[in-house]
C-alpha cells in the first residue's frame, strides 16, 4: 500500500508539473524611461558618457557610482490546475543616478564600475536559472516568484558589497585584478 501511495504521489506531482508552462526571457520592453537606462548587453561596455548624474557635494574618496539592478514582469494565466507564466527579465544601468568625478575618468575606474553592472547581470541570470528550476504551480506562484526575486536581489546586494569591500572600492589593485578574473569567469559561464 505504501508503494502504491508513493507511485501515486509521484504521478500526481508529475501531472501538476506537466500542467505548468513557464517561459522566462530577457526583455528591454519595460516601464523605465528609455532615455534614462541602458539595458545590459555583453557586447557593449559602459563609457563615461553614460554617467550623466552629478556627484553630490560630499562624496569623500568615492570616484564614481554605478546605479544598476534588475527586475522582472510576470504575466500569469491559470485555468483550474493549468498554469501559464511568462517572466520577462531585464538588467539595467540608470544613467542620471550614476556619476563620476570629472578628474577620475580613468579606464581603471571605468572597469571597476563596469563590474558593478556585470554583478547586476550575474544576479539577474541567477534569477532566471532559479525560476527555470523552480516547481512553480497554481498554488505557489504568487509567493514563490517574488521570494526567488528577493533571494536574488539579496545575492546581488551582498556580492556588490563584498566586491567594494574587498577591492576597497577599486583602490586595492591586486584584489581588483582577482575580482576581474572571477567576474569575467562567471560571465563566460553564463554566456556558455
Amino acid at each position: 500500500m505504501k508503494f502504491f501511495l508513493v507511485i501515486f504521489s509521484l504521478l500526481l506531482s508529475a501531472s501538476v508539473k506537466a500542467q505548468s508552462n513557464i517561459s522566462v526571457y530577457w526583455t528591454q520592453q519595460t516601464e523605465l524611461p528609455p532615455q534614462e537606462v541602458i539595458y545590459y548587453n555583453a557586447n557593449k561596455k559602459l563609457s563615461w558618457a553614460d554617467f550623466e548624474g552629478s556627484p553630490p557635494a560630499e562624496t569623500g574618496r568615492t570616484a564614481a557610482i554605478t546605479m544598476s539592478g534588475f527586475g522582472y514582469k510576470a504575466s500569469v494565466t491559470s485555468t483550474g490546475e493549468k498554469l501559464t507564466v511568462q517572466i520577462a527579465v531585464y538588467c539595467y544601468f540608470n544613467k542620471p543616478q550614476s556619476w563620476v568625478k570629472a578628474d577620475k575618468k580613468s579606464a581603471y575606474i571605468l572597469n571597476h564600475e563596469q563590474h558593478h553592472f556585470n554583478i547586476s547581470f550575474i544576479a539577474a541570470s541567477f534569477f532566471i536559472s532559479k525560476i527555470k528550476n523552480a516547481s512553480i504551480s497554481v498554488s505557489n506562484y504568487k509567493t514563490l516568484i517574488p521570494a526567488i526575486y528577493r533571494e536574488c536581489l539579496d545575492y546581488m546586494n551582498q556580492l556588490q558589497k563584498q566586491y567594494d569591500e574587498q577591492t576597497q572600492n577599486g583602490r586595492n589593485e591586486d584584489m581588483q585584478e582577482q575580482w576581474n578574473l572571477t567576474l569575467e569567469k562567471k560571465l563566460r559561464v553564463i554566456s556558455g
